[in-house]
């Protein structure tokens, strides 16, 4: 079975490699980084099932980066801050954080709340959006009862699409998320030829919606009506 993989965004060097140390020794794999720039660029590579998030980094806040990581994923957040006030764990919870610890807190506590958010997105198993049924345990798509085939990169990028709908994603993002991490090249036309075969695939007939929207110069969006 796959590790669960957390993100920790966090400046204070000594409270990262502590953090990184327990829950690498509970079976997580940890990626770490200190500045909300490191963060955002490993939140967009789109592969954390959990993010800590620090309240107060050198290049920003947390709070906006959870408003600029809200607009492409939907990724669980813990945010751990010292700012123990009730209107900045108000603002926290508008901007999309998940739960929210203020610093000193308890460690056995954070693991437990980090098991109830890991837990409740691994229960959703299935994807449902457009008419289309997504079977995560088999990898299987279906439409009215009728199997879409489709290639592995096309159902990666179905299912990166459904997950974040709603939301405008760019070709980095897509890029980042399906190809690169594979270490494959890639050019330009990739993710255009991809999403040209995959509407293909899921238009079975002139009634079926293209849900699949092109946002021009930026990337694409699944538009769930």
């Amino acid at each position: 079975m796959a590790k669960n993989r957390l993100l920790i965004i966090e400046d204070d060097a000594d409270l990262r490699e502590g953090l990184e140390f327990s829950f690498q020794g509970d079976g997580y794999e940890v990626v770490c980084a200190g500045t909300k720039g490191e963060g955002l660029r490993e939140i967009k590579r789109g592969r954390a099932d959990l993010v800590l998030l620090d309240c107060n980094l050198p290049d920003g806040t947390g709070f906006e980066l959870c408003r600029e990581m809200r607009r492409f994923c939907n990724v669980p957040v813990v945010m751990l801050t010292a700012r123990d006030t009730e209107m900045d764990e108000i603002k926290a919870l508008e901007l999309g954080v998940d739960d929210y610890l203020s610093k000193p807190f308890s460690l056995g506590v954070l693991r437990a709340r980090m098991k109830r958010l890991i837990n409740g997105r691994a229960e959703v198993n299935e994807l449902v959006s457009g008419g289309l049924i997504i079977d995560k345990s088999t990898c299987r798509v279906t439409r009215d009862g009728t199997e879409i085939i489709l290639s592995k990169l096309e159902y990666g990028l179905l299912c990166f699409l459904i997950e974040n709908k709603n939301h405008v994603l760019s070709k980095e993002q897509i890029l980042d998320r399906l190809w690169d991490s594979e270490g494959k090249y890639v050019d330009n036309n990739t993710v255009s030829v991809n999403i040209s075969r995959l509407r293909k695939k899921l238009k079975t007939d002139t009634d079926c919606p293209d849900l699949i929207r092109t946002i021009q110069g930026i990337g694409y969006i699944w538009k769930e009506e």
